[in-house]
């Protein structure tokens, strides 16, 4: 009996640092799960002027290889229909190991067929940019991360991102590579306002013409933009 109670004794701190891992471990998986999740980007912008107001809150679209505001107007108050939403999620990038800084980053550049492209900062111009493998490697390919609270997005450990005009309604997404407001990138009559990129769940919408208690969507579905994109 005594020794029964002995090693019950011995076997507690055992059993106690067990599920406190596990807990942790538990913890961990759901910190994490959020990165593997295809959101949209949209951005904010704290500045109240004009153009602040503008721009706050617009959601993030991919159009000829670029990253741009879609800022609604009364031509298209829904956006240009050839925009593609941001739909995106973290990925790490081939032969790059940052370790707990970050990963890659990609989105979808197309629903049909589904096709994904990693996100990058061009190196010379430090516009944000959409391309193949071949097209990223050579410019800022990451690490993407995001704040520890809010989760919102940061490029190499910070957030330096900036929206330029380029015209009205037309604002385009910059990163701020030298932290000195993009001297010497832009023209300086150029507007250009800091911004921060928020991750938004994206909305879930009905897949199917089926009544609502009929059969589900094909999980296949979404798993395949990853499998089609040969240089992603």
């Amino acid at each position: 009996m005594v020794l029964g109670i002995l090693t019950a004794i011995a076997a507690c701190p055992a059993i106690i640092g067990t599920t406190e891992a596990v807990r942790q471990g538990q913890k961990q998986n759901a910190r994490e799960k959020h990165r593997g999740l295809k959101t949209n980007l949209a951005v904010a912008c704290s500045r109240v002027t004009k153009a602040g107001r503008e721009i706050d809150g617009c959601e993030v679209v991919l159009s000829e290889n670029k990253l741009y505001l879609n800022v609604p107007s009364e031509e298209f108050p829904d956006g240009h229909p050839e925009d593609h939403p941001f739909a995106g999620y973290f990925l790490p990038y081939p032969d790059h190991d940052w370790g707990r800084q970050g990963e890659g980053m990609v989105s979808t550049i197309s629903n049909d067929p589904p096709q994904l492209n990693w996100i990058y900062v061009d190196r010379d111009t430090c516009e944000v940019k959409h391309g193949n493998r071949a097209e990223s490697e050579h410019h800022i390919i990451g690490p993407w991360d995001v704040t520890k609270m809010d989760r919102r997005v940061m490029l190499t450990g910070w957030e330096g991102f900036m929206a330029v005009r380029y015209g009205p309604g037309e604002w385009a997404l910059y990163f701020d590579v030298d932290d000195n407001g993009l001297k010497g990138i832009v023209p300086e009559d150029m507007t250009r306002m800091e911004v921060e990129l928020v991750r938004r769940e994206r909305r879930q919408e009905r897949m199917s013409n089926e009544p609502a208690g009929g059969a589900g969507v094909d999980a296949d579905t979404e798993a395949k933009t990853s499998e089609d994109d040969d240089d992603a």
